[in-house]
């Protein structure tokens, strides 16, 4: 054995979304770093599946999009839920989810310049460890994180080499703890989760059977099993559709105090899946058993010092509304892009701080969101008359009352539409995904009042330009070549976005951004070739045409002016990126 020592800017430690996503990012910036994962490769069980709008276009800004696409499952697949009581059995209710209702899908199509899409951990995360490979990140498999001690000036980590027992000593100016729900990191930077832990214990049974016949002709991600009787939560199990019709999995619930996870046999993970389908005869291919459990936690800091601490490592949740990943991804691209500035000396380390103040309450909004839908699934089955201990023919009896004519059916009918309805705010919540906005010293808030909400804000996105919200999305156009306004910033970045007789901003932002070291490139909508053909921007900018929107490379809005004053860019683009205070006539 022998003892190695490595000196990087920065320390990533874990392979997931979150460390594989920081990977990808920190290469694309130019920034030196090393990623370490303990396992032998990626995921190996396909676990959170669910990739929002937000998380493709921050596929999209890392140049991976159309990879991302050639192997996810897309959004018209990821239809329909199911309520049944098996798979060949009895259909209870359907729901359209995921944008893909009439109702909906054109609000989604306006939102995003992407669509969602549905891709399991087995497959997101090999596609992101080829891009950031290709793009030079140096990650290490079988190397495991075992104890960090800081500086002044950085922090000496010791990793060990799982395969030949070696040791690497890691000099770093930061490190990363996307190492998941048992991070060590965390624990070395002093941080903690808060929150319940072990609400339940559940499974996932992996597994291949061709399913066509059953879902085809009405496709979707999940299906939920009503099955009447005494029988655990998920009764038979929710089936988990990965790969449209093929490859699902099985999650059941279950009791640790009378049931070894260990001792459930393949025959039995079988029997199981066949009674969920309603098949006896099924040929099923077993793929994979992997336990979990229920948690309702949240870091209240995401960092301390030198360490920084993303994805399951700070937001742990079940996965209802299909958050996990996607906050994930978007902890590690809010904060690649700061470490990229301060690291070239292009920001002050106070720019740092910003990264949890702005993905704490992210994080804790979506856990408390997940955790919320996971409760209110349970008006279905008291719509359809459930009740705890009930027997199956009783169930039976309640159940049959949805085909009853009369007030006793009308009521029962009715309430399980509303029950149905409660859950867009798990399957439909567009607002919850795309709709938050960062507060934080990297944000210059300007003192407009709150419009008044028209609509609720967790199942609808609202457009705005309010500084902290992401850019809303706009179909532009130039020299015939259509773009969005997501696109307008670069990677390392910002973006001023003007209108006819703005052009005076031009200037400022050349001024503004050599001192401060970074680019700023001004897009005038309107004139000089950049077209808003729909009157799409016009519509959402919320600035007169010579007031302005600056946004950061992350694509959330830094700042806005109502109208010309480029005399304040220069001290609002310092503050920013953590400089100095922002002056007192800018904030006039």
């Amino acid at each position: 054995m022998s003892t190695t020592e490595l000196t990087v800017p920065v320390l990533v430690v874990g392979a997931g979304p979150a460390g594989l996503t920081a990977s990808l990012a920190l290469s694309r910036y130019g920034v030196d770093h090393l990623l370490v994962e303990q396992y032998p490769g990626t995921a190996h069980t396909p676990r959170a599946h669910i990739v929002n709008q937000r998380t493709i276009e921050i596929l999209r800004h890392l140049g991976v999009e159309d990879r991302f696409h050639a192997v996810a499952t897309p959004q018209h697949l990821m239809a329909n839920n199911l309520w049944v009581t098996s798979l060949a059995g009895r259909e209870v209710a359907r729901s359209e989810t995921w944008g893909t209702s009439p109702r909906r899908a054109g609000e989604y199509a306006a939102t995003s310049p992407v669509p969602m899409a549905n891709c399991p951990q087995t497959v997101f995360e090999p596609m992101l460890l080829d891009a950031a490979w290709e793009a030079g990140a140096d990650i290490r498999f079988q190397h495991a994180f075992e104890s960090a001690v800081s500086d002044e000036d950085g922090v000496t980590s010791t990793i060990l080499n799982r395969a030949n027992g070696d040791r690497l000593v890691v000099r770093s100016r930061y490190v990363l703890g996307a190492d998941g729900a048992r991070s060590k990191v965390l624990a070395h930077a002093g941080l903690t989760v808060e929150g319940p832990a072990g609400l339940a214990q559940a499974a996932n049974i992996w597994f291949r059977a061709d399913l066509t016949k059953y879902l085809a002709h009405r496709p979707g991600v999940l299906t939920w099993n009503v099955m009447p009787g005494p029988l655990p939560p998920l009764r038979l199990g929710t089936l988990i559709c990965h790969k449209p019709f093929t490859e699902f999995v099985l999650a059941i619930m279950y009791d640790p105090a009378t049931q070894k996870l260990e001792d459930l046999t393949e025959a039995e993970q079988i029997a199981k899946i066949r009674a969920a389908v309603g098949d006896e005869t099924l040929d099923v291919e077993l793929k994979g058993l992997a336990g979990w459990q229920v948690n309702a936690q949240v870091a209240p800091q995401y960092s301390a010092g030198r360490y920084f601490c993303l994805g399951d490592a700070v937001h742990r949740h079940p996965p209802t509304n299909g958050l996990g990943l996607n906050m994930s991804v978007a902890d590690a691209f809010n904060l690649s892009w700061k470490l990229a500035l301060v690291l070239t000396d292009r920001a002050d380390p106070a720019l740092l701080d910003t990264y949890s103040a702005e993905r704490q309450p992210v994080g804790a909004q979506g856990v408390q969101r997940a955790i919320t839908s996971l409760g209110e699934m349970a008006a279905v089955e008291q719509a359809l008359g459930f009740e705890p201990g009930q027997s199956t023919e009783d169930g039976w009896t309640a159940l049959r009352q949805l085909d009853e004519p009369g007030p006793a059916g009308d009521a029962r009918r009715a309430a399980l539409r509303d029950a149905v309805a409660l859950t867009d705010y798990q399957f439909n919540a567009h607002g919850v995904e795309l709709g938050y906005r960062y507060h934080s010293a990297a944000v210059v808030e300007d003192d407009s009042p709150e419009p008044p909400a028209e609509r609720d804000a967790q199942l609808h996105y609202i457009p705005t330009t309010r500084p902290g919200a992401r850019v809303p999305h706009a179909r532009l156009e130039r020299d015939g070549v259509a773009l969005s306004t997501l696109d307008l910033a670069g990677d390392l970045s910002f973006a001023l976005i003007t209108g006819p007789g703005g052009e005076a901003w031009a200037e400022a932002a050349e001024q503004a951004g050599t001192a401060a070291g970074v680019r700023i490139d001004v897009h005038v909508i309107g004139s000089g070739g950049l077209l808003d053909p729909y009157g799409e921007w016009a519509a959402v900018r919320e600035v007169g045409t010579t007031g302005c929107v600056l946004v950061r490379p992350d694509r959330h809005i830094a700042w806005r002016a109502a109208g010309l004053e480029p005399e304040s860019l220069t001290d609002v683009v310092q503050r920013v990126l953590g400089r100095r205070a922002l002056a007192a006539t800018t904030a006039q």
